[in-house]
């Protein structure tokens, strides 16, 4: 806060996402800048602190008539109150950025979920996620704005991987460049996807990012399950936005260069009223 207030400015491009073992610092930071009245970009507190909240955050997509896996929250002391139908994805509860995901982290019995949920809370010192595994096509798809939003050409994930690594998203697919994931995960920018499906997916991302109250930009994740049903995932607000990300080529996409994204950016949080 000291440092802060002898900075001569009021308005912040936050681009901020919280120490690895301290997430909570992401939203606590955008609470400092909100109380210290600096304008700043991108998602308030709010969105960002509920983001962080796996559980909390799926249990209000569903409130808002979004549809999300079947999931539970769990820990090695209360799983024998799993009712879900494997296969199923465990993740920590209060992580970003692919954090704990690893192909073991698909689960198909009993004795692998015990010993997934035990890793990741004993890693992370927090409870566990638990969701059923939508295994088919995956998409991301970025929202922009206030009050008035504009959505971003989708993009698809496709794994190349081999048949016996599971097709997810994992910490290396995201930033281990030597590994098999990162080299065998790909991105299509726009999703190879007809007018039905696109529209779909914008509609969903919509509702997530009001549902969430989000300003600025965020990410809306999600995934089909077996019957070709829309999951969300779930939402990211203040994602990466470097130029070569998936935010930055889906503006490409949309006719934004990257210098008008960012000024689209700025432009959204000085037009913000602060809540």
């Amino acid at each position: 806060r000291d440092q802060l207030s002898r900075v001569p400015t009021n308005l912040v491009f936050n681009l901020f996402e919280g120490f690895y073992d301290y997430p909570e610092s992401e939203y606590e930071v955008a609470d400092i800048l909100f109380e210290m009245n600096f304008r700043f970009t991108g998602c308030h507190a709010r969105a960002l602190k509920l983001a962080l909240d796996k559980g909390g955050s799926k249990t209000l997509l569903c409130q808002y008539g979004v549809d999300v896996p079947e999931f539970q929250v769990l820990n090695p002391y209360n799983i024998r109150k799993f009712r879900l139908n494997f296969p199923c994805i465990v993740k920590p509860r209060n992580q970003d950025a692919s954090h704990g995901i690893t192909p073991a982290s698909v689960v198909n019995n009993m004795e692998e979920l015990k010993k997934q949920v035990s890793v990741v809370s004993k890693q992370f010192g927090r409870e566990a996620i638990v969701e059923e595994f939508a295994g088919g096509r995956e998409f991301n798809i970025t929202v922009i704005g206030n009050e008035e939003i504009m959505v971003l050409p989708p993009s698809e994930i496709v794994y190349l991987l081999p048949p016996d690594l599971p097709r997810v998203l994992t910490y290396e697919a995201k930033w281990i460049s030597d590994s098999e994931y990162f080299k065998k995960t790909t991105v299509a920018c726009p999703a190879p996807i007809d007018e039905e499906l696109r529209a779909e997916i914008a509609r969903v991302a919509v509702t997530a990012y009001r549902a969430f109250d989000c300003s600025g930009y965020a990410r809306v994740d999600m995934r089909m399950d077996s019957n070709d049903r829309l999951k969300v995932l779930e939402v990211n607000p203040n994602p990466d936005i470097s130029p070569d990300t998936g935010a930055a080529r889906q503006a490409y996409h949309a006719g934004i260069s990257y210098s008008q994204f960012i000024d689209q950016i700025v432009d959204y949080a000085v037009e913000r009223v602060p809540a």
